[in-house]
Protein backbone atom coordinates (compact mmCIF):
# COMPACT_ATOMS: atom_id res chain seq x y z
CA UNK A 1 0.00 0.00 0.00
CA UNK A 2 1.37 3.63 -1.16
CA UNK A 3 1.67 5.36 1.92
CA UNK A 4 4.24 8.38 0.51
CA UNK A 5 4.53 10.54 -2.70
CA UNK A 6 8.09 8.87 -3.10
CA UNK A 7 6.86 5.63 -3.30
CA UNK A 8 4.77 6.21 -6.34
CA UNK A 9 8.04 6.51 -8.23
CA UNK A 10 9.41 3.30 -5.97
CA UNK A 11 7.17 1.23 -7.52
CA UNK A 12 8.69 1.97 -11.56
CA UNK A 13 11.74 1.88 -10.02
CA UNK A 14 11.22 -1.64 -9.58
CA UNK A 15 8.72 -2.39 -12.26
CA UNK A 16 10.12 -0.19 -15.56
CA UNK A 17 13.42 1.49 -14.44
CA UNK A 18 14.21 2.39 -18.03
CA UNK A 19 10.94 3.43 -19.62
CA UNK A 20 11.05 7.05 -20.16
CA UNK A 21 9.24 10.03 -18.01
CA UNK A 22 10.60 13.14 -18.78
CA UNK A 23 11.24 14.68 -21.87
CA UNK A 24 13.04 18.08 -21.50
CA UNK A 25 13.09 21.78 -23.76
CA UNK A 26 17.34 20.35 -25.00
CA UNK A 27 15.47 17.39 -26.12
CA UNK A 28 17.08 14.79 -23.73
CA UNK A 29 15.05 12.23 -22.14
CA UNK A 30 14.75 10.94 -18.77
CA UNK A 31 13.80 7.78 -17.25
CA UNK A 32 12.29 6.62 -13.76
CA UNK A 33 15.64 5.39 -13.25
CA UNK A 34 17.49 8.67 -13.83
CA UNK A 35 14.71 10.47 -11.93
CA UNK A 36 15.55 8.05 -9.23
CA UNK A 37 19.41 8.75 -9.03
CA UNK A 38 18.24 12.26 -9.06
CA UNK A 39 16.13 11.98 -6.24
CA UNK A 40 18.82 9.67 -4.65
CA UNK A 41 20.99 12.61 -4.55
CA UNK A 42 18.26 15.08 -3.50
CA UNK A 43 17.95 12.65 -0.52
CA UNK A 44 21.51 11.86 0.83
CA UNK A 45 22.40 16.07 0.56
CA UNK A 46 19.31 16.67 2.97
CA UNK A 47 20.23 13.50 5.56
CA UNK A 48 23.84 15.42 5.36
CA UNK A 49 22.56 18.72 6.02
CA UNK A 50 20.72 17.38 9.19
CA UNK A 51 17.35 18.11 7.42
CA UNK A 52 14.99 16.37 9.88
CA UNK A 53 11.27 14.86 9.25
CA UNK A 54 9.33 18.06 9.96
CA UNK A 55 11.36 20.22 9.12
CA UNK A 56 10.28 22.56 5.80
CA UNK A 57 12.51 23.00 2.58
CA UNK A 58 11.31 25.63 0.45
CA UNK A 59 12.25 25.05 -3.28
CA UNK A 60 12.34 28.22 -5.09
CA UNK A 61 11.56 26.65 -8.93
CA UNK A 62 10.30 26.71 -12.16
CA UNK A 63 9.58 23.15 -13.48
CA UNK A 64 12.97 20.65 -14.15
CA UNK A 65 13.33 17.12 -13.44
CA UNK A 66 15.45 18.67 -10.28
CA UNK A 67 12.44 20.15 -8.67
CA UNK A 68 10.56 16.49 -8.74
CA UNK A 69 13.79 15.02 -6.97
CA UNK A 70 13.22 17.31 -4.13
CA UNK A 71 9.58 16.77 -3.97
CA UNK A 72 10.67 13.17 -3.60
CA UNK A 73 13.91 13.28 -1.90
CA UNK A 74 12.09 15.44 0.83
CA UNK A 75 9.56 12.51 1.19
CA UNK A 76 12.13 10.00 1.87
CA UNK A 77 13.59 11.85 4.99
CA UNK A 78 10.03 13.03 5.71
CA UNK A 79 10.70 16.89 5.65
CA UNK A 80 8.01 19.17 3.64
CA UNK A 81 8.56 20.58 0.66
CA UNK A 82 7.31 23.96 0.02
CA UNK A 83 7.81 25.19 -3.52
CA UNK A 84 7.57 28.68 -4.61
CA UNK A 85 7.13 30.44 -7.61
CA UNK A 86 10.76 31.60 -9.10
CA UNK A 87 9.20 34.75 -10.77
CA UNK A 88 7.60 36.39 -8.06
CA UNK A 89 9.16 39.36 -6.27
CA UNK A 90 11.97 39.33 -3.66
CA UNK A 91 9.64 40.68 -1.33
CA UNK A 92 7.01 38.03 -1.85
CA UNK A 93 10.07 35.29 -1.46
CA UNK A 94 11.68 36.60 1.65
CA UNK A 95 8.38 36.42 3.80
CA UNK A 96 7.15 32.95 2.47
CA UNK A 97 10.49 31.50 3.80
CA UNK A 98 10.21 33.48 7.34
CA UNK A 99 6.19 31.87 7.25
CA UNK A 100 7.43 28.04 6.21
CA UNK A 101 10.30 28.46 9.23
CA UNK A 102 12.24 27.13 6.20
CA UNK A 103 15.50 25.10 7.75
CA UNK A 104 17.11 25.28 3.62
CA UNK A 105 16.46 27.15 0.56
CA UNK A 106 16.80 25.36 -2.83
CA UNK A 107 16.62 27.81 -6.33
CA UNK A 108 16.68 26.05 -9.57
CA UNK A 109 19.14 28.18 -10.48
CA UNK A 110 19.52 26.47 -14.22
CA UNK A 111 16.03 26.29 -15.30
CA UNK A 112 15.57 29.63 -14.24
CA UNK A 113 17.06 33.19 -14.49
CA UNK A 114 14.60 34.33 -11.69
CA UNK A 115 15.74 31.69 -9.26
CA UNK A 116 19.58 32.79 -9.55
CA UNK A 117 18.87 35.87 -9.17
CA UNK A 118 16.83 34.83 -5.83
CA UNK A 119 20.17 32.50 -4.90
CA UNK A 120 22.65 35.20 -5.43
CA UNK A 121 20.63 37.47 -3.43
CA UNK A 122 20.20 34.45 -0.56
CA UNK A 123 24.04 33.97 -1.24
CA UNK A 124 23.05 30.26 -1.94
CA UNK A 125 26.26 27.60 -2.95
CA UNK A 126 25.99 25.49 -5.24
CA UNK A 127 23.85 22.12 -4.56
CA UNK A 128 25.00 18.20 -5.20
CA UNK A 129 22.31 18.29 -7.61
CA UNK A 130 23.23 19.77 -11.22
CA UNK A 131 22.40 23.30 -11.54
CA UNK A 132 20.62 23.74 -8.20
CA UNK A 133 22.04 26.36 -5.69
CA UNK A 134 21.24 26.20 -2.10
CA UNK A 135 21.07 28.52 1.06
CA UNK A 136 23.08 27.75 4.34
CA UNK A 137 21.15 25.21 6.65
CA UNK A 138 18.71 27.71 9.39
CA UNK A 139 19.88 26.30 12.57
CA UNK A 140 17.00 27.68 14.41
CA UNK A 141 14.08 26.36 12.45
CA UNK A 142 11.71 24.39 14.90
CA UNK A 143 10.48 20.90 12.96
CA UNK A 144 7.12 20.23 12.96
CA UNK A 145 6.05 17.17 15.73
CA UNK A 146 3.77 14.73 15.90
CA UNK A 147 1.44 14.23 14.37
CA UNK A 148 1.75 16.86 11.25
CA UNK A 149 4.92 15.88 10.94
CA UNK A 150 4.76 12.26 9.86
CA UNK A 151 1.21 13.27 7.55
CA UNK A 152 2.39 15.93 5.89
CA UNK A 153 4.33 16.03 2.49
CA UNK A 154 4.09 19.60 1.15
CA UNK A 155 3.39 23.06 2.31
CA UNK A 156 1.70 25.15 -0.47
CA UNK A 157 1.16 28.91 -0.46
CA UNK A 158 -2.36 30.14 -1.56
CA UNK A 159 -1.98 32.95 -4.57
CA UNK A 160 -3.14 35.68 -2.34
CA UNK A 161 -5.14 36.91 -5.37
CA UNK A 162 -7.59 38.42 -2.60
CA UNK A 163 -6.00 38.64 0.45
CA UNK A 164 -2.91 37.93 2.80
CA UNK A 165 -1.44 34.07 1.45
CA UNK A 166 -1.43 31.46 3.71
CA UNK A 167 0.50 28.37 4.38
CA UNK A 168 -2.09 24.88 3.34
CA UNK A 169 -0.76 21.51 4.67
CA UNK A 170 -1.01 18.77 2.04
CA UNK A 171 -0.95 15.36 3.49
CA UNK A 172 0.50 12.05 1.74
CA UNK A 173 -2.40 10.74 2.12
CA UNK A 174 -4.76 13.63 0.40
CA UNK A 175 -1.79 14.15 -2.50
CA UNK A 176 -1.88 10.21 -3.28
CA UNK A 177 -5.83 9.57 -3.61
CA UNK A 178 -5.81 12.93 -5.60
CA UNK A 179 -3.08 11.16 -7.71
CA UNK A 180 -5.63 8.49 -7.91
CA UNK A 181 -8.66 10.36 -8.95
CA UNK A 182 -6.91 12.04 -11.54
CA UNK A 183 -5.81 9.46 -12.99
CA UNK A 184 -8.97 7.82 -12.77
CA UNK A 185 -10.81 11.39 -14.59
CA UNK A 186 -8.49 11.43 -17.00
CA UNK A 187 -8.32 7.08 -18.23
CA UNK A 188 -4.26 8.23 -17.87
CA UNK A 189 -1.75 5.61 -18.02
CA UNK A 190 1.70 4.68 -19.97
CA UNK A 191 1.08 5.50 -23.59
CA UNK A 192 -0.06 9.23 -22.51
CA UNK A 193 2.10 12.28 -22.31
CA UNK A 194 1.09 15.26 -20.77
CA UNK A 195 2.34 18.80 -21.44
CA UNK A 196 3.73 20.13 -18.43
CA UNK A 197 3.95 23.44 -18.08
CA UNK A 198 1.71 24.35 -15.18
CA UNK A 199 4.24 24.90 -11.81
CA UNK A 200 5.00 22.44 -9.55
CA UNK A 201 4.68 24.82 -7.04
CA UNK A 202 0.40 24.74 -7.34
CA UNK A 203 -1.44 22.00 -6.36
CA UNK A 204 -1.64 21.87 -10.19
CA UNK A 205 0.82 20.93 -11.39
CA UNK A 206 1.97 19.15 -7.99
CA UNK A 207 -0.84 16.60 -8.32
CA UNK A 208 -2.83 16.75 -11.30
CA UNK A 209 0.58 16.55 -13.29
CA UNK A 210 3.37 15.06 -12.15
CA UNK A 211 2.20 12.65 -9.32
CA UNK A 212 -1.37 11.07 -10.81
CA UNK A 213 1.87 10.34 -13.89
CA UNK A 214 4.31 8.67 -11.72
CA UNK A 215 0.78 7.06 -10.30
CA UNK A 216 0.24 6.06 -13.90
CA UNK A 217 3.63 5.96 -15.15
CA UNK A 218 2.59 8.61 -17.63
CA UNK A 219 5.28 10.44 -19.42
CA UNK A 220 5.55 14.46 -19.21
CA UNK A 221 7.14 16.85 -21.62
CA UNK A 222 8.56 18.89 -18.88
CA UNK A 223 8.84 23.05 -19.58
CA UNK A 224 9.89 25.26 -16.96
CA UNK A 225 6.92 27.54 -18.30
CA UNK A 226 4.36 28.65 -20.91
CA UNK A 227 5.20 29.17 -24.75
CA UNK A 228 2.84 28.90 -27.29
CA UNK A 229 5.39 28.27 -30.38
CA UNK A 230 6.45 25.08 -28.12
CA UNK A 231 3.56 23.70 -27.51
CA UNK A 232 2.41 23.60 -30.89
CA UNK A 233 5.87 21.84 -31.73
CA UNK A 234 5.42 18.99 -29.13
CA UNK A 235 1.51 18.72 -29.94
CA UNK A 236 2.53 17.75 -33.56
CA UNK A 237 5.79 15.87 -33.24
CA UNK A 238 5.91 14.95 -29.43
CA UNK A 239 3.21 12.83 -28.89
CA UNK A 240 1.31 14.74 -26.26
CA UNK A 241 -1.99 13.44 -25.46
CA UNK A 242 -3.32 15.36 -22.74
CA UNK A 243 -3.21 18.91 -21.94
CA UNK A 244 -3.95 20.69 -18.80
CA UNK A 245 -3.98 24.39 -17.53
CA UNK A 246 -5.68 27.39 -16.30
CA UNK A 247 -8.61 29.26 -18.44
CA UNK A 248 -5.39 31.57 -19.17
CA UNK A 249 -3.56 28.97 -21.32
CA UNK A 250 -5.92 28.28 -23.75
CA UNK A 251 -6.97 31.74 -23.96
CA UNK A 252 -3.39 32.69 -25.22
CA UNK A 253 -2.81 29.99 -27.05
CA UNK A 254 -6.37 31.08 -28.63
CA UNK A 255 -4.74 34.53 -29.40
CA UNK A 256 -1.46 32.78 -30.99
CA UNK A 257 -3.22 30.89 -33.26
CA UNK A 258 -4.77 33.77 -34.46
CA UNK A 259 -1.74 35.88 -34.90
CA UNK A 260 -0.38 32.91 -36.63
CA UNK A 261 -3.31 32.08 -38.61
CA UNK A 262 -3.67 28.83 -38.02
CA UNK A 263 -6.90 27.35 -38.11
CA UNK A 264 -6.97 24.48 -36.46
CA UNK A 265 -3.46 22.95 -34.75
CA UNK A 266 -1.75 19.65 -35.87
CA UNK A 267 -2.74 17.29 -33.11
CA UNK A 268 -2.27 13.48 -34.14
CA UNK A 269 -1.80 12.11 -30.38
CA UNK A 270 -3.89 14.67 -28.37
CA UNK A 271 -7.42 13.45 -26.68
CA UNK A 272 -7.93 14.97 -23.59
CA UNK A 273 -8.34 18.51 -22.86
CA UNK A 274 -8.89 19.73 -19.08
CA UNK A 275 -9.04 23.52 -17.86
CA UNK A 276 -9.33 24.22 -13.87
CA UNK A 277 -7.29 26.43 -11.25
CA UNK A 278 -10.08 29.17 -12.49
CA UNK A 279 -13.84 29.83 -13.70
CA UNK A 280 -14.65 28.99 -17.42
CA UNK A 281 -16.21 31.33 -19.33
CA UNK A 282 -18.40 29.24 -22.08
CA UNK A 283 -16.92 31.86 -25.21
CA UNK A 284 -13.76 30.33 -24.49
CA UNK A 285 -15.36 26.65 -23.91
CA UNK A 286 -16.76 26.50 -27.16
CA UNK A 287 -13.83 28.28 -28.92
CA UNK A 288 -11.17 25.84 -27.76
CA UNK A 289 -13.82 22.56 -28.49
CA UNK A 290 -14.24 24.15 -32.06
CA UNK A 291 -10.39 24.54 -32.62
CA UNK A 292 -9.52 21.05 -31.17
CA UNK A 293 -12.61 18.80 -32.14
CA UNK A 294 -12.31 17.59 -28.35
CA UNK A 295 -14.60 18.14 -24.84
CA UNK A 296 -12.83 20.88 -23.04
CA UNK A 297 -13.25 19.35 -19.26
CA UNK A 298 -13.34 21.11 -16.59
CA UNK A 299 -13.00 20.87 -12.25
CA UNK A 300 -13.50 22.49 -9.52
CA UNK A 301 -10.63 22.25 -6.88
CA UNK A 302 -8.64 24.41 -4.42
CA UNK A 303 -5.40 23.66 -2.63
CA UNK A 304 -7.19 23.74 0.68
CA UNK A 305 -8.32 20.01 -0.38
CA UNK A 306 -5.25 18.95 -2.23
CA UNK A 307 -7.02 19.75 -5.57
CA UNK A 308 -10.66 18.90 -7.36
CA UNK A 309 -13.47 17.86 -5.87
CA UNK A 310 -15.62 17.86 -8.99
CA UNK A 311 -14.85 16.98 -12.49
CA UNK A 312 -16.62 16.60 -16.01
CA UNK A 313 -16.65 12.84 -16.85
CA UNK A 314 -14.72 11.43 -19.82
CA UNK A 315 -16.88 10.96 -22.61
CA UNK A 316 -19.55 13.51 -21.93
CA UNK A 317 -19.78 16.75 -23.66
CA UNK A 318 -21.38 19.19 -21.75
CA UNK A 319 -22.76 22.71 -23.60
CA UNK A 320 -22.40 24.33 -20.07
CA UNK A 321 -19.45 25.22 -17.71
CA UNK A 322 -20.72 22.97 -15.68
CA UNK A 323 -17.37 21.66 -13.17
CA UNK A 324 -18.70 18.00 -13.16
CA UNK A 325 -19.78 15.96 -10.44
CA UNK A 326 -18.12 15.17 -7.16
CA UNK A 327 -15.23 12.73 -7.13
CA UNK A 328 -14.66 10.04 -5.14
CA UNK A 329 -14.69 10.69 -1.02
CA UNK A 330 -15.16 14.11 -1.77
CA UNK A 331 -18.69 16.16 -0.51
CA UNK A 332 -19.87 19.53 -1.31
CA UNK A 333 -22.94 21.45 0.35
CA UNK A 334 -24.15 24.72 -0.73
CA UNK A 335 -25.13 26.89 2.22
CA UNK A 336 -26.67 29.89 3.19
CA UNK A 337 -24.21 32.43 3.48
CA UNK A 338 -25.37 33.53 6.57
CA UNK A 339 -27.09 31.01 8.05
CA UNK A 340 -24.71 28.20 6.76
CA UNK A 341 -28.02 25.88 6.35
CA UNK A 342 -28.19 23.63 3.61
CA UNK A 343 -29.78 25.02 0.04
CA UNK A 344 -32.17 23.42 -1.85
CA UNK A 345 -31.16 22.01 -5.42
CA UNK A 346 -30.76 25.29 -7.94
CA UNK A 347 -30.25 27.98 -4.95
CA UNK A 348 -26.64 29.83 -5.04
CA UNK A 349 -24.64 29.45 -1.93
CA UNK A 350 -21.40 29.58 -0.39
CA UNK A 351 -19.72 26.04 -0.95
CA UNK A 352 -19.02 24.09 1.65
CA UNK A 353 -16.27 20.91 1.46
CA UNK A 354 -15.63 17.92 3.23
CA UNK A 355 -13.54 14.71 2.45
CA UNK A 356 -10.38 12.88 2.16
CA UNK A 357 -8.38 15.34 0.63
CA UNK A 358 -8.93 18.35 3.17
CA UNK A 359 -6.36 19.77 4.54
CA UNK A 360 -5.23 19.65 8.24
CA UNK A 361 -4.75 23.41 8.60
CA UNK A 362 -2.95 26.21 7.73
CA UNK A 363 0.34 25.90 9.01
CA UNK A 364 1.04 27.92 12.32
CA UNK A 365 -1.97 29.98 11.67
CA UNK A 366 -4.96 28.62 13.88
CA UNK A 367 -6.72 31.91 13.56
CA UNK A 368 -6.51 31.41 9.98
CA UNK A 369 -8.05 27.80 10.03
CA UNK A 370 -10.36 28.14 12.60
CA UNK A 371 -12.17 31.31 10.05
CA UNK A 372 -12.69 28.71 7.79
CA UNK A 373 -13.59 25.17 9.45
CA UNK A 374 -17.12 24.32 10.26
CA UNK A 375 -19.11 22.20 12.34
CA UNK A 376 -19.11 18.89 10.75
CA UNK A 377 -15.54 18.81 9.31
CA UNK A 378 -16.45 21.65 6.84
CA UNK A 379 -14.49 23.69 5.21
CA UNK A 380 -15.85 27.21 3.79
CA UNK A 381 -14.74 28.03 0.46
CA UNK A 382 -15.99 31.38 0.47
CA UNK A 383 -17.13 30.34 -3.19
CA UNK A 384 -20.69 30.85 -4.52
CA UNK A 385 -22.22 28.16 -6.52
CA UNK A 386 -25.68 26.03 -7.13
CA UNK A 387 -26.16 22.16 -7.48
CA UNK A 388 -28.19 20.85 -10.13
CA UNK A 389 -30.37 17.78 -10.05
CA UNK A 390 -28.23 15.55 -11.93
CA UNK A 391 -25.10 16.45 -9.04
CA UNK A 392 -23.37 18.87 -11.81
CA UNK A 393 -21.83 21.61 -9.81
CA UNK A 394 -21.58 25.10 -11.37
CA UNK A 395 -19.61 27.93 -9.60
CA UNK A 396 -20.44 31.10 -9.88
CA UNK A 397 -17.99 33.51 -8.29
CA UNK A 398 -16.60 34.55 -5.24
CA UNK A 399 -18.56 35.46 -1.99
CA UNK A 400 -16.42 38.30 -1.57
CA UNK A 401 -16.99 39.84 -5.04
CA UNK A 402 -20.39 39.82 -4.99
CA UNK A 403 -20.95 43.47 -6.05
CA UNK A 404 -24.63 44.58 -4.71
CA UNK A 405 -26.15 46.94 -6.73
CA UNK A 406 -29.56 48.42 -6.28
CA UNK A 407 -30.31 46.12 -3.93
CA UNK A 408 -30.09 43.25 -5.83
CA UNK A 409 -27.04 40.47 -5.83
CA UNK A 410 -24.59 41.04 -9.41
CA UNK A 411 -22.41 37.72 -9.63
CA UNK A 412 -19.21 39.22 -11.63
CA UNK A 413 -19.11 36.38 -13.91
CA UNK A 414 -22.40 36.34 -15.43
CA UNK A 415 -21.37 40.00 -16.18
CA UNK A 416 -17.92 38.42 -17.48
CA UNK A 417 -19.87 35.81 -19.50
CA UNK A 418 -21.93 38.54 -21.48
CA UNK A 419 -18.96 40.56 -22.11
CA UNK A 420 -17.39 37.45 -23.67
CA UNK A 421 -19.46 36.83 -26.33
CA UNK A 422 -18.80 40.25 -27.82
CA UNK A 423 -16.78 39.43 -30.72
CA UNK A 424 -14.27 41.90 -29.83
CA UNK A 425 -13.42 40.49 -26.45
CA UNK A 426 -11.13 37.99 -25.17
CA UNK A 427 -11.77 38.00 -21.72
CA UNK A 428 -12.90 40.18 -19.00
CA UNK A 429 -12.85 40.81 -15.73
CA UNK A 430 -15.34 42.64 -13.27
CA UNK A 431 -15.24 44.18 -9.90
CA UNK A 432 -17.75 46.11 -7.77
CA UNK A 433 -16.43 49.77 -6.54
CA UNK A 434 -18.41 50.92 -3.20
CA UNK A 435 -20.39 53.67 -3.38
CA UNK A 436 -20.71 56.74 -0.51
CA UNK A 437 -24.18 55.66 0.00
CA UNK A 438 -23.50 52.01 0.71
CA UNK A 439 -24.29 51.01 -3.08
CA UNK A 440 -21.68 49.07 -5.65
CA UNK A 441 -20.57 50.42 -8.93
CA UNK A 442 -19.90 48.14 -11.56
CA UNK A 443 -16.54 48.15 -13.37
CA UNK A 444 -15.71 46.10 -16.16
CA UNK A 445 -11.78 45.51 -17.26
CA UNK A 446 -11.69 44.06 -21.08
CA UNK A 447 -8.91 42.27 -22.99
CA UNK A 448 -9.39 42.83 -26.62
CA UNK A 449 -8.60 40.15 -28.92
CA UNK A 450 -5.95 40.89 -31.90
CA UNK A 451 -6.83 44.15 -34.25
CA UNK A 452 -9.82 44.60 -32.28
CA UNK A 453 -11.26 48.15 -30.94
CA UNK A 454 -13.42 48.92 -28.05
CA UNK A 455 -16.44 50.34 -30.04
CA UNK A 456 -18.93 51.73 -27.20
CA UNK A 457 -22.21 51.74 -29.04
CA UNK A 458 -21.78 48.37 -30.40
CA UNK A 459 -20.65 46.98 -27.10
CA UNK A 460 -23.71 49.21 -25.62
CA UNK A 461 -26.64 47.42 -27.32
CA UNK A 462 -24.97 43.91 -27.03
CA UNK A 463 -25.03 44.37 -22.72
CA UNK A 464 -28.62 45.30 -23.24
CA UNK A 465 -29.92 42.25 -24.87
CA UNK A 466 -28.02 40.33 -22.09
CA UNK A 467 -28.16 41.70 -19.10
CA UNK A 468 -30.53 43.83 -17.27
CA UNK A 469 -29.58 47.53 -16.21
CA UNK A 470 -28.64 46.85 -12.61
CA UNK A 471 -26.18 44.65 -14.11
CA UNK A 472 -24.74 46.72 -16.87
CA UNK A 473 -20.71 47.52 -15.78
CA UNK A 474 -20.74 51.83 -15.50
CA UNK A 475 -17.08 51.77 -17.31
CA UNK A 476 -15.53 49.32 -19.28
CA UNK A 477 -11.83 50.06 -19.33
CA UNK A 478 -9.53 48.46 -22.52
CA UNK A 479 -6.27 46.84 -21.20
CA UNK A 480 -3.53 45.33 -23.45
CA UNK A 481 -3.52 42.40 -20.99
CA UNK A 482 -4.99 41.61 -17.84
CA UNK A 483 -3.17 41.49 -14.53
CA UNK A 484 -2.89 37.93 -13.79
CA UNK A 485 -0.34 36.12 -11.04
CA UNK A 486 2.37 33.25 -11.93
CA UNK A 487 -0.80 30.41 -12.12
CA UNK A 488 -2.87 32.31 -14.40
CA UNK A 489 -5.62 33.30 -11.94
CA UNK A 490 -6.45 36.91 -13.16
CA UNK A 491 -5.39 39.43 -10.01
CA UNK A 492 -8.60 41.18 -9.24
CA UNK A 493 -7.50 42.80 -6.14
CA UNK A 494 -5.00 44.68 -8.74
CA UNK A 495 -7.99 45.52 -10.60
CA UNK A 496 -10.19 46.95 -7.47
CA UNK A 497 -7.42 48.66 -6.42
CA UNK A 498 -7.22 50.55 -10.11
CA UNK A 499 -11.34 50.85 -10.31
CA UNK A 500 -10.84 52.60 -6.77
CA UNK A 501 -8.62 54.89 -8.10
CA UNK A 502 -10.57 56.09 -10.75
CA UNK A 503 -13.72 58.15 -11.44
CA UNK A 504 -16.89 56.49 -12.50
CA UNK A 505 -18.88 58.56 -14.84
CA UNK A 506 -21.58 57.80 -17.54
CA UNK A 507 -22.98 54.82 -18.57
CA UNK A 508 -21.71 51.54 -20.01
CA UNK A 509 -18.14 51.93 -22.11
Amino acid sequence: MTTRIHELLDHWLAEAPNEPFLHLPDGRSLSFADLGALTDTAEAELRELDVRPGDRVMVVAENCPEHAALILGCSRVGAWSCGVNARMAAGEIDAFAIRADARLVYFTAAASRAAAAHAQRFGAAPSALPGIQRSAVRADAMPEPAPLRDQVAALIFTSGTTGEPKGVMLTHDALIHFARVTRDARALGPADRSYAFVPMTHIFGLGTVLLSSLLAGAQLVMRPQFDPADLLDALAHHGVSQLQGPPTLFSRLLVYLQEQGIAQPLAPALRYLYTGAGPLDLSLKTRVEATFGLTLHHGYGLSEYAGSVHVTRLGERRPDTSAGYAVAEAEVQVTDPVTGQPLPLGQRGELWLRGRGLMPGYFRDAAATNAVMREGGWYASGDLGEMHADGALFVVGRLKEMIIRSGFNVYPAEVETALNTHPSIQRSAVVGVAEGDGNEEIVAFVELRPGAALEPEALRGHLQSRLAPYKRPARIVALAELPTNNNGKILKRVLQEQAGSMSIQGDPA
